[in-house]
């Protein structure tokens, strides 16, 4: 069955969504985990290292915390795959440069990019609100598979700069920031405390379901569900773009 929409934008997740989980898991956290070291120790000057390990210590409560003490938090959080914004900036950074130099390929399920492309084509703008940072989620669409995918996307938005995602509020910043009216926004994403969160907040929502995904036996509770982007029809009857 097919899910039809008339909207203006639609909201990505990544992870699990767009792009596997596993991909993630197996080969991101690894790479950030091995040079967490390196970067608390040798660019703790740095605005946004030094940002984020102000913030590790605030959330811990340590404020005297060293870069080894940090290091050992980021990897905890990184065994919980804790969504914290500290861990994400930092994660966010050294996988920008891993993509930059040619390290790192993010990962795209194969219905995803020709549904991107064909939304973009027909006037809908697409955003992403992810947990990574908007560092991370540049590199990685500019990095994919496919090329630069970056010119499909009209914005970007994490937990720093749009809050939680399971929490109302955080999508109602979104509509504002975008301009575009709740009731014309859609969003995907395989977490139903998500899902619930943009329903809460006016918009939209679908659950993708993809076999093997973390939130694939849990389901996506009373919300429309895809197994991928082509079982999903998008137009829109007054686009802006």
């Amino acid at each position: 069955m097919t899910l039809r929409y008339d909207v203006d934008a639609v909201v990505l997740d990544i992870e699990g969504t767009t792009s596997a989980t596993g991909f993630v898991v197996d080969v991101l956290y690894p790479y950030s985990r091995s040079r967490f070291a390196a970067l608390l120790t040798e660019r703790a000057e740095d605005p946004a290292v030094s940002r984020a390990i102000a913030q590790v210590r605030e959330l811990t409560g340590t404020p005297d915390a060293d870069a080894v003490e940090i290091e050992k938090t980021l990897n905890s959080w990184l065994d919980e795959d804790r969504k914290a914004t500290p861990l994400k900036t930092l994660q966010g950074i050294i996988w920008s440069e891993g993509f930059a130099r040619g390290d790192l390929v993010s990962h795209f399920y194969d219905d995803v990019v020709p549904a991107l492309r064909a939304w973009h084509t027909a006037g809908l703008r697409l955003y992403v609100y992810s947990s990574g940072s908007v560092a991370a989620q540049r590199a990685w669409f500019t990095s994919s598979p496919e090329g630069d995918l970056l010119p499909l996307v009209s914005g970007l938005y994490d937990t720093e700069s749009a809050g939680p995602k399971q929490e109302p509020e955080s999508y109602r910043r979104i509509a504002a920031a975008t301009g575009v009216e709740p009731s014309r926004l859609l969003f995907l994403s395989d977490r139903p405390g998500e899902l619930d969160a943009a329903a809460a907040a006016g918009w939209h929502a679908v659950g993708v379901r993809r076999p093997g995904e973390p939130y694939f036996e849990q389901g996506v509770g009373d919300h429309a569900q895809a197994g991928a982007f082509d079982e999903i029809s998008i137009t829109s009857s007054r686009s802006t773009t």
